[in-house]
């Protein structure tokens, strides 16, 4: 039980200790408030101790953090106790973590995701349950926990903070919600029958957004959207942002991306962490590339890494001998290398002679020859030894640079990050990337 003290979470303890739940309390001192944080830590204490329930408590530098990450405080409060809640699952092996928002507290966040701008889901309130955080106290006003309360004459304290409207959602409470149930003084009736119609309209919605999807595929380069299959809607930006909101894209990209699809392919929109590139009849989603700094690979260094790629080096014996079909691997004569080799990203106007070929070819054409679509492109490497590409990175060598009957020391160069079916990074297929 995530207990403060107050009115709402002492009433929850209260009932799960009545229903004789094993339980135990977590609460946490953000010591904003210096002696009634203080207090309120002890009265919970003397609670627990009276009724032989085991009490965890930490104190946070609340105002510190807030500081250090240039977040608010009430959103500095939310990432410490929840990181700390989840310490503490993990630690002592409990089911869930009970936290006591009510209904009103769900109207005030509905009320505020309508102000801030919001879809269906953030009309949903807050959730009841989200992974192992369970909200059981939801089906319950404040007046019916406080006249719960009453009539078991049960202890709390008041947090002094809550009368005043220094933060948004006080604002919400004292000011907007008032007003309403003028107009309605059965809002939160109202408000419990219109979440269960909410509610109805998400599983649908989930329902039939699981059908659409069944028309996007998913391949080491990232997921594939067809983009017919969102232009025929009446308002496709924002049926695209619905679909890919979870990568980190809002509405005025998805705008923008239904606005360039006639335009040339090669456009890109950035998230944070992935991009979304315009490719012909598709939209691609992928991993956002790194800005990888080119690497110097000294002779005799046998390991070295770039963005998520690491290459290790050896020395082979019976290098004429040998015969690998795994483009992971280039074996290369050792007499024609000049160290140190630079291992960077390929880039425009590069040049190389293919293996099997004795005339240039650029870099650029070899991957269109070879079908490498535009986001695998971005994770695309070369090494070069003397200015000169030796090996596109999990494709091809250079021919001039091949082992032959005269060679007499080879070096192995092995690519590690690279899918050995389809020479592509392997972050993809390793679920550290896309989802």
């Amino acid at each position: 039980m995530a207990v403060s003290g107050g009115l709402d979470s002492m009433v929850m303890l209260h009932l799960f200790v009545e229903a004789g739940y094993s339980v135990s309390v977590v609460h946490c001192n953000f010591q904003l408030r210096g002696e009634d944080s203080l207090k309120d830590e002890l009265f919970i204490q003397s609670i627990c101790s009276a009724n032989n329930i085991p009490f965890f408590y930490k104190r946070f530098e609340t105002d510190m953090y807030a500081a250090e990450q240039g977040i608010s405080i009430q959103m500095a409060a939310r990432d410490l106790r929840y990181f700390w809640f989840n310490e503490i699952l993990e630690k002592e092996g409990y089911d869930f973590i009970a936290t006591a928002h009510h209904l009103n507290d769900s109207l005030e966040t509905i009320l505020l995701n309508l102000t801030k701008g919001t879809s269906l889901l953030g009309l949903s309130g807050i959730p009841l349950k989200n992974g192992k955080i369970i909200r059981p106290m939801l089906f319950a006003s404040h007046d019916i926990i406080k006249a719960y309360a009453d009539l078991h004459h049960l202890k709390w304290r008041e947090d002094l903070s809550n009368s005043t409207d220094d933060y948004q959602r006080n604002f919400i409470r004292h000011q907007v919600v008032p007003k309403l149930k003028e107009l309605n003084p059965s809002l939160e009736d109202t408000l419990q029958k219109s979440l269960a119609k909410i509610y109805g309209a998400i599983e649908l919605l989930n329902l039939g957004k699981a059908e659409f999807e069944k028309q996007f595929k998913k391949s080491e380069a990232g997921l594939h959207i067809p983009t017919q299959a969102i232009e025929r809607f009446k308002n496709p930006g924002a049926v695209l942002w619905e679909t890919i909101h979870q990568y980190g894209f809002n509405l005025e990209q998805c705008l923008s991306v239904i606005n360039a699809l006639n335009g040339q392919a090669g456009k890109k929109f950035i998230s944070a962490q992935y991009q979304l590139t315009i490719n012909r009849e598709e939209l691609i989603i992928s991993d956002r590339p790194e800005s990888w700094e080119p690497v110097a690979v000294e002779k005799g260094e046998e390991h070295a890494s770039l963005g998520p790629f690491i290459l290790s080096a050896k020395i082979v014996e019976n290098a004429e001998s040998r015969f690998n079909q795994d483009k992971r691997e280039a074996i290369l004569d050792a007499s024609k290398l000049e160290f140190p080799l630079t291992w960077r990203k390929w880039q425009a106007g590069d040049l190389f002679y293919p293996m099997g070929l004795d005339h240039k070819k650029k870099v650029s054409d070899f991957l269109i020859d070879n079908k490498v679509s535009l986001p695998l492109k971005e994770f695309v490497t070369v090494l070069e030894s003397a200015g000169q590409i030796i090996w596109v990175v999990g494709y091809r060598i250079d021919n001039r640079f091949k082992i032959t009957p005269q060679t007499r020391s080879a070096i192995s160069f092995i690519i590690k990050g690279i899918s050995k079916n389809s020479f592509t990074p392997s972050i993809l297929e390793k679920g550290k990337g896309l989802r």
